[in-house]
């Protein structure tokens, strides 16, 4: 008689979360083996000539980039706490809809009224996920007390601080990422008031 294999195998459970984590670091690794220059090439948004290429790459590319550990670890902390759970609930093609809405919003953004800076990191896709997880459910006629409560307390510390607090956080990319998070939490609702997403792509 077979005995039952007993063992723990890892399941690759969020595959756009982990995909884009995985590609965040691949992009530090990147940055620290060139001193840099990547983050500048590829994984940061700035103005830059439109007959470039790379000028659309990086309205993508630049949720990639970090400028260090502690910036990397900040992001994806928060990312794969949050994540999972989102992609389980909305599918990972909602999710690929979402990181890149969040990047090409936050990309233009930044060139259109702060041209001379360079704006990297995945912080815009963390309030986007922040506030979509905020909005657990939306009745007809009813707010979210949940997405309140987050609007008030994430998004206004963010522009208390953008207007109050000189600092190299891009507050505007924080309270962009959060406002695509909820406008595609709230069109999800209206779309799918059963609650029932794809699968996993």
């Amino acid at each position: 008689m077979n005995k039952p294999k007993v063992g723990i195998k890892v399941s690759f459970n969020a595959p756009v979360i982990l995909g884009f984590s995985f590609l965040c670091l691949l992009a530090l690794i990147l940055a620290k083996l060139t001193n840099g220059r990547t983050n500048v090439w590829i994984f940061s948004v700035y103005r830059s000539s439109f007959a470039n290429p790379m000028t659309y790459i990086r309205m993508f590319g630049h949720v990639f980039g970090h400028s260090g550990w502690q910036h990397f670890i900040g992001n994806i902390t928060f990312i794969l706490v949050i994540g999972p759970l989102l992609e389980e609930k909305y599918g990972s093609k909602n999710m690929v809809i979402l990181i890149a809405t969040t990047a090409v919003v936050t990309g233009i953004a930044n060139v259109i009224f702060f041209p001379y800076t360079r704006l990297l990191g995945a912080s815009g896709v963390v309030f986007a996920l922040i506030l979509l997880a905020s909005i657990t459910s939306v009745k007809k006629g009813y707010l979210p007390l949940t997405f309140l409560l987050v609007v008030v307390i994430y998004l206004g510390n963010q522009v208390y601080e953008g207007i109050f607090v000189r600092n190299n956080i891009a507050n505007f990319a924080h309270i962009l990422g959060g406002a695509t998070g909820a406008i595609f939490g709230f069109i999800l609702a209206k779309d799918n008031p059963s609650g029932q997403y794809g699968s996993s792509i």
